[in-house]
C-alpha cells in the first residue's frame, strides 16, 4: 500500500467554499462554489478504494464512483466525464441536488470514524469542468435506425429516456408544457441549489446529440396523443407529480394561502424572466410567512421567502427533526439562513376573516393548541401523480393510488406496449436521481423493444 492510500489520515473531508450567509441570502446563485482541479484532486485522494463500493451500491444508478474519483486523482477529467455518464444522463443535475448524506455518502466506508469522501461535489466539478473545456458525449459511432420516439416531459426522466436514445441512434422528440426544459429541475428547485444556466447548458448538450425539443406544448391540447402514436415508433411519459396533497384545511381558500409549486414556478419564472407571469402574488416584503410542512419542497419554500425579504419565516412540521423527510444539509442551510423550526406541530387550521392572518396549531405530544401569526401561509405536503386522461383512453392501466402501471414484460412498459413510463407519475414523489434512473432504464428497454440497439447498456454506450 502507499501513503496516498491513507491520505484521508492526514487530508480531512472539505466541501468547495460556501457563500457567507449574509451573502448568498441577498441573491440567488447556489450556495456551494465548485472545487479547484487541485481541490478535487485532492479529496478524491481520500477515497480508499474499497474492495466493496458501499457508495456504488447506495447510489439508485449505480454510478462507478471509485472508478471516476480515481480518474480525477489522474487528471484524465474527460474519462471520468464519460464514465459519469455511462450511468448517468445527468450527472451535473445529481451532484447539485441529490441528497448525499443519505445515499452515496452516507454509504462510505470513511463515514465510520472519518467523515466521507466529498461525491456530490466531485461530481459536479468532474462535469461543469469538462463542459468548459469542451468535452461533449462522443455519439460519432452511433447508427441512425430510423427509428422515432415522442417523450412526454422534459424533466429528469424524459431527458434520461431522450439521452439513451439519441446514444442508441433512435430519434428523440421532446414535448414539455413549460417554456424551458428541465420540468421540475427548472421551475421547482431554486437556483441557490440548481442556477437555471445548468439546464440552458444541458438542453445544448442533448441538442447537440440529436433531441428534438417541443416546448409550450400540452398533449392533448395542442397535440393529440393519439397522432403521437401514429406519428412514432414508442412513447415515453415523464409527466412527473404535479397534483399537490390536499390537507383539507379550514381557512386554506383564504388569500394569503400559496401551495408550494405554484409559488416556485411563480419564482423561477421571475428570476428566468420569463414572458409568462407569475400565477400568484410575489410580494413577501416585510410578510410573516409560515411554511407547513417537512420536505424538500417546504425547505425550498422556506429559503426562497428569506431571499424575498420576507420579515420572519417558519416552518411547521409535525414529527420530530430527526424524523423530517427532507434532506439534513437543506435544513442545516435553512437554519443557518435564518429560518425558525417548530417540530411536533400540526396544522389545524388557517385562520382570517378576509385573508390569512394566523395558523392554528397542535402539539403533538402534549395536544396543546397555539396560534402562530402569519401573513403568508404555504402548504408543501407533498404531491401525488395524476396521469392524464389521455392515457387510460389508449389502454394505459393505473394503480389504485392513481399511478401508472408498468407490466413486467419489459422495464417500465405500460398495459399499451407501445407506451413506456417512469418517474415519479409511476412511482409517486421521489427523488431526482430515481427519476433519472427511470427514464434511463426506460430508454434502454425502449430500444431493445424497437431492437434498435444492442442488449446491454454498456454496448449501448460503446457502440
Amino acid at each position: 500500500m502507499s501513503a496516498r492510500d491513507f491520505r484521508f489520515l492526514e487530508l480531512p473531508r472539505k466541501m468547495p467554499k460556501e457563500l457567507p450567509v449574509q451573502v448568498r441570502v441577498q441573491g440567488w446563485s447556489e450556495i456551494y462554489g465548485s472545487f479547484a482541479p487541485a481541490g478535487a484532486t485532492a479529496q478524491a485522494e481520500r477515497c480508499l478504494d474499497c474492495g466493496n463500493p458501499y457508495c456504488e451500491w447506495k447510489c439508485p444508478v449505480h454510478n462507478y464512483i471509485p472508478n471516476w474519483l480515481k480518474l480525477v486523482q489522474e487528471n484524465r477529467l474527460f474519462e471520468a466525464a464519460t464514465l459519469a455518464h455511462e450511468t448517468n444522463p445527468l450527472p451535473e443535475v445529481c451532484g447539485r441536488v441529490c441528497p448525499q448524506d443519505r445515499l452515496c455518502e452516507g454509504a462510505c466506508t470513511l463515514n465510520t470514524g472519518f467523515e466521507s469522501v466529498t461525491i456530490g461535489a466531485i461530481e459536479k466539478y468532474i462535469v461543469d469542468e469538462a463542459f468548459k473545456q469542451g468535452w461533449r458525449p462522443d455519439l460519432s459511432n452511433v447508427v441512425a435506425t430510423g427509428k422515432r420516439v415522442a417523450v412526454i416531459g422534459a424533466g429528469p426522466a424524459g431527458l434520461s429516456c431522450a439521452d439513451r436514445l439519441a446514444r442508441a441512434g433512435i430519434q428523440a422528440d421532446v414535448f414539455d408544457r413549460y417554456e424551458e426544459i428541465g420540468g421540475l429541475l427548472t421551475f421547482g428547485i431554486p437556483p441557490f441549489k440548481l442556477e437555471k444556466q445548468v439546464m440552458l447548458t444541458r438542453r445544448l448538450v442533448l441538442e447537440a446529440m440529436g433531441v428534438n425539443f417541443h416546448m409550450r406544448t400540452e398533449i392533448g391540447t395542442d397535440i393529440a396523443f393519439e397522432q403521437l402514436l401514429a406519428d412514432y415508433d414508442a412513447v415515453f411519459v415523464g409527466t412527473g407529480a404535479y397534483t399537490a396533497v390536499d390537507a383539507n384545511l379550514p381557512g386554506q381558500a383564504l388569500p394569503g394561502r400559496l401551495e408550494a409549486l405554484p409559488f416556485l414556478i411563480a419564482n423561477a419564472r421571475q428570476i428566468l424572466d420569463s414572458d409568462l407571469k407569475p400565477a400568484v402574488p410575489m410580494d413577501f416584503s416585510e410578510k410573516r410567512v409560515v411554511v407547513l410542512g417537512g420536505g424538500d419542497t417546504a425547505m425550498d419554500c422556506v429559503r426562497t421567502a428569506i431571499r424575498l425579504n420576507a420579515a420572519s419565516v417558519s416552518c411547521v412540521y409535525r414529527r420530530d427533526e430527526v424524523n423530517m423527510p427532507g434532506s439534513r444539509r437543506e435544513v442545516g442551510n435553512a437554519r443557518d439562513e435564518g429560518v425558525k423550526f417548530m417540530f411536533n406541530h400540526a396544522p389545524i387550521a388557517i385562520v382570517g376573516s378576509e385573508c390569512v392572518d394566523s395558523v392554528r396549531l397542535k402539539d403533538t405530544q402534549s395536544g396543546v393548541e397555539k396560534t402562530l401569526i402569519a401573513d403568508i401561509v404555504i402548504t408543501a405536503f407533498g404531491f401525488r401523480a395524476s396521469p392524464a386522461d389521455w392515457l387510460t383512453t389508449h389502454g394505459v392501466a393505473l394503480e389504485e393510488s392513481g399511478r401508472i402501471a408498468v407490466t413486467k414484460a419489459a422495464p417500465f412498459q405500460t398495459s399499451n406496449p407501445k407506451i413506456f413510463a417512469g418517474g415519479d407519475n409511476v412511482r409517486g414523489a421521489d427523488l431526482v436521481v430515481t427519476a433519472v434512473h427511470d427514464g434511463r432504464e426506460a430508454g434502454l428497454a425502449i430500444a431493445r423493444w424497437l431492437k434498435a440497439a444492442k442488449v446491454t447498456q454498456a454496448e449501448l454506450l460503446t457502440a
